[in-house]
């Protein structure tokens, strides 16, 4: 790295960093997690388990997770892996050896919770199984995360957030109208999926309390990314609607989309409730739309033809003011109204250090790396970063002694 060129994080308040905990914290304190998971969903489950406290132990093939080479490296270590991997400790087992199998099904066996995205039937194959473990431990949790679930005629094909956008509908609804079917440029299904995850580990952990016993948590990322075409659904089965491409609008919400500054920056405005549209109206002066059939409601306004009126002439007045001014105006007029941020705009932006969404976490190797805080934000018994993602079977030593089994 050049020690010439600033970077965002070298001026970046030194009381937002994390200062060492002597422990985990959190309301998960008493949980112990064992993540059989490679690339995102899955360990990006057992993360938001582990900042809320659970003992989450990584186990990882000889060659590491994929994850570790994925994102920017500096010297050989991944800046992503240092945060999917976080809070979490690292054992390498080879599970395509006895022994490797042995260690592993004795920690899966003492754990409350087991996160596996494996596909169907490895596990079992592995002996790793849910029926094999839990007549040892009646009371665990195995969350099963995959491309289309544990059953059904596609549950043996391999499934990446991606293809399971496709399967579920989502791209088919995301990208311009005379364009082909486009992404988002994160991995929004594969989050999705691990919010899901985490949330169906909870409630079984919750229904354990009464029941004493555990069970199957099986989410399917092509489910997960379903589950965005809720308004969808019953529009299609009651009148046949299939809902085409709108660029950057929402369906059927107008106008809700990104417009352009004169400065060459872009504005996102929402003002498709029927207040927020007269008001943005009279900023514009331009009452004649209050008139106009084709904008006089919310269900006129959502048609795919009147929503590129609207943004047209919506586009034409924000193309004469500069970004500052025309977000101000806006948000002055009680319109919701934003600059599209960049990542350099999020690391400069105040609300997000105040609301601790920017933290920088400590380092061996780096010094420290800036991660994203941690959601959601508990009054009572708040999560926390205790430590970076570790090095590949940085803990495996230590587990193997806590198990009583002799070092590897």
């Amino acid at each position: 790295m050049n020690a010439s060129v600033q970077h965002p994080a070298d001026h970046y308040p030194a009381d937002q960093g994390v200062k060492p905990q002597p422990q985990r914290q959190g309301p998960l304190t008493d949980l112990k997690v064992i993540e059989v998971c490679t690339t995102i969903a899955g360990p990006a489950c057992a993360r938001l388990l582990a900042d809320f406290g659970a003992d989450v132990i990584k186990i990882e093939p000889p060659e590491g997770d994929p994850v570790r080479q994925m994102g920017q490296h500096i010297d050989n270590v991944s800046l992503y892996a240092a945060s999917i991997l976080r809070n979490k400790r690292s054992v390498v087992l080879d599970l395509k050896t006895p022994q490797g199998r042995d260690v592993a099904f004795e920690l899966m066996a003492r754990a409350d919770i087991v996160v596996e995205n494996n596909r169907p039937g490895v596990m079992e194959r592995l002996g790793l199984g849910y029926e094999a473990l839990s007549a040892r431990n009646p009371g665990l949790v195995m969350v099963r995360i995959s491309g289309f679930g544990q059953d059904g005629p596609y549950a043996g094909q391999p499934g990446y957030g991606a293809i399971c956008e496709a399967v579920g509908g989502v791209r088919h609804m995301t990208g311009d109208p005379d364009r082909p079917p486009a992404r988002v440029a994160l991995a929004t299904t594969d989050y999705l999926s691990s919010v899901y995850a985490a949330f169906g580990a909870m409630a079984a952990i919750h229904a354990r309390q009464h029941t004493g016993k555990g069970q199957v948590v099986d989410v399917a990322l092509y489910e997960a990314a379903f589950t965005q075409m809720e308004p969808i659904v019953p529009a299609h089965d009651k009148l046949g609607i299939v809902p085409m491409r709108e660029g950057s609008n929402l369906p059927s919400m107008a106008p809700n989309s990104s417009y352009p500054a004169k400065d060459g920056g872009w504005v996102l405005v929402a003002a498709n409730s029927q207040p927020t549209w007269q008001r943005l109206v009279a900023l514009m002066q331009k009452p004649y739309l209050l008139t106009d059939p084709r904008f006089e409601s919310i269900q006129a306004r959502g048609k795919p033809e009147n929503m590129r009126a609207i943004d047209a002439i919506i586009a034409d007045w924000s193309r004469g003011f500069e970004t500052p001014a025309l977000v101000q105006m806006l948000q002055q007029a009680q319109v919701p109204a934003t600059p599209v941020y960049t990542i350099a705009d999020i690391f400069q932006d105040p609300h997000f250090r105040a609301r601790q969404m920017l933290q920088q976490v400590p380092h061996p190797q780096l010094g420290h790396t800036v991660q994203t805080g941690i959601v959601p934000r508990l009054s009572a018994t708040p999560g926390a970063i205790v430590r970076t993602g570790p090095t590949l079977g940085q803990d495996t030593e230590a587990v193997l002694q806590e198990l009583g089994w002799p070092p590897a």
